[in-house]
């Protein structure tokens, strides 16, 4: 990788700083960089490596709009708007003039302002240098001048426009010097270890992750074969990551020719599919949802009986087969951690809620479960407003379903007159929201005796030993596992990471004198 190019990690963070301080005000309320100077963004990276997921993730984050147009599906009507004549008078003459209509782009930036009260967004243009002959200019314009037609975008709207490097697509435009010169351009490259952080936070099947770990050079591939383009992108593992996890709830099997739909590379395609039903072989031998449980660890229960043989088989097992165990260890974990963090996250959204009914009861004259509904309103607007403002991920949603479930929940629990309704109204309130969170203190112990049951087991199987020391450092690299162990500790994985560290340490320290005596 050229010093100058980021991984898709990397250009998140530098798009946030931008962000930050395109949006920043000087003491006059002014942009402390005119709209006029504020360079777009233009990312330059291979498609599929999740230019518009970093979009969704920036907008989420940083609380603003999000527009996003892939710009070759437009015509140079859409883009700019249609004709229409004006009548004029210079210098005591009529003249027709042409103008133009609106953009559809430019009100669509209008339209989301409306929609959700945001009044600063990204306008974020996917496939920027792909667009026809009779667009071109007008792209050019726009990154140069922000407008289209005679539209401009709003203040407080950043331009992020997004393209593939010639290599990748045929039909790419180059740009000028003139306008290079106006643009902010990042270059991205495609990196297997900063998406393994992206796709673990969007519970990416385990399958897919144990076997990247394994061929890293499979993550990303495009090639020209005899019958064409042979490809594999960030894009398609994580959409047959989705399609596996839906079939593997209806029990459906997935066969290579399925697998080959999303993995556009013959190869690779089927590489994957071998490995998959091994993958879904190990799960049965292995008996991974007893090592979960802790029941391979009961030598009282026939779990625990076959346990032994179960440790035999993975001491003797090849490096790939151990990962893959490890693989299916680590997906039980991280859906688990996965829906601890979904739940937490929802309950704070609740408590907030009840900290805003709880003030108004003392002024309103509302009944308590009217108060409760009106919070339950305010939510769904919430979740409305945030997926009008294309703001909304996936987790950020469930969390939202979450709260709304618990307050629709706690409403009807208060309208029952349950044994404890003789509790003035918001102690009753309270006290139903605190069994969630007692049911929310159960699952984090349950997960908490999960993650010390996989660390006993693979003590048995692998003490000493590299498998050990790969486990811990994916658990490391999990953000669901890093919140959890850091919210709720776990004892085994303290001293583990403690262990590691140790050894890097010692590493450095004989890499630093090698060095030193050469």
């Amino acid at each position: 990788m050229s010093q100058y190019q980021m991984s898709i990690k990397e250009a998140k963070q530098e798009v946030i700083h931008t962000l930050r301080i395109y949006l920043t005000h000087n003491e006059w309320g002014q942009y402390e960089i005119p709209a006029e100077k504020q360079r777009p963004v233009l990312l330059m990276g291979p498609p599929g490596i999740g230019k518009t997921a970093i979009m969704e993730q920036v907008a989420e984050e940083e609380g603003v709009a999000l527009v996003s147009y892939t710009i070759t599906h437009h015509t140079r009507q859409s883009a700019i708007g249609l004709p229409i004549i004006r009548e004029r008078e210079y210098n005591g003459r009529n003249f027709s003039v042409t103008e133009y209509t609106m953009s559809e782009i430019i009100s669509s930036v209008y339209d989301k302002m409306e929609q959700t009260g945001r009044k600063e967004g990204i306008l974020f243009l996917d496939e920027i240098n792909c667009v026809s002959e009779t667009l071109a200019p007008t792209m050019l314009q726009f990154l140069q001048y922000k407008t289209f037609g005679t539209h401009r975008v709003p203040e407080g709207w950043i331009i992020i426009a997004a393209g593939n490097p010639p290599e990748y697509n045929r039909s790419v435009r180059a740009f000028d010097i003139t306008t290079l010169d106006r643009l902010k351009r990042i270059d991205i490259v495609e990196d297997y270890p900063s998406w393994r952080e992206y796709a673990y936070a969007r519970h990416v099947h385990p399958a897919i992750l144990s076997y990247l770990d394994i061929r890293k050079d499979h993550f990303y591939q495009v090639e020209t074969a005899i019958g064409g383009e042979e490809f594999v992108t960030a894009r398609g593992w994580e959409d047959l990551s989705r399609y596996l996890l839906a079939a593997e709830k209806k029990e459906l099997t997935v066969g290579t020719a399925a697998i080959h739909q999303y993995i556009q590379h013959e190869d690779i395609a089927g590489d994957f599919g071998n490995y998959y039903e091994l993958f879904r072989r190990y799960r049965q031998q292995y008996n991974i949802p007893a090592i979960l449980s802790g029941a391979a660890l009961d030598e009282t229960c026939p779990e625990g009986r076959e346990a032994a043989a179960t440790l035999d088989r993975l001491r003797e097992a090849p490096f790939d087969e151990a990962v893959s165990v490890l693989g299916l260890l680590l997906g039980g974990l991280n859906e688990r951690f996965c829906d601890l963090f979904q739940t937490d996250g929802a309950l704070t959204q609740v408590h907030k809620s009840l900290q805003r009914l709880r003030g108004q009861l003392a002024t309103s004259r509302k009944a308590p479960e009217e108060l409760l509904q009106e919070e339950y309103e305010r939510t769904r607007q919430m979740l409305h407003t945030e997926k009008a403002a294309g703001r909304l991920t996936e987790g950020r949603e469930r969390q939202l379903l979450l709260s709304l479930s618990h307050l629709s929940q706690i409403r009807s629990r208060l309208l029952e007159g349950a044994p404890a309704s003789s509790l003035p109204s918001f102690d009753r309130i309270k006290e139903l929201f605190g069994s969630a969170v007692e049911q929310y203190g159960r699952s984090a112990e349950e997960t908490g005796q999960t993650l010390t049951n996989c660390f006993l087991f693979l003590e048995k199987a692998f003490a000493g030993r590299q498998e050990m020391v790969l486990f811990v450092t994916e658990l490391t690299l999990n953000p669901n596992a890093a919140w959890f162990v850091s919210e709720h500790g776990c004892d085994k994985f303290f001293e583990y990471n403690r262990e590691l560290l140790i050894d890097d340490k010692k590493a450095e320290l004989k890499r630093k004198i090698h060095e030193f005596s050469l």
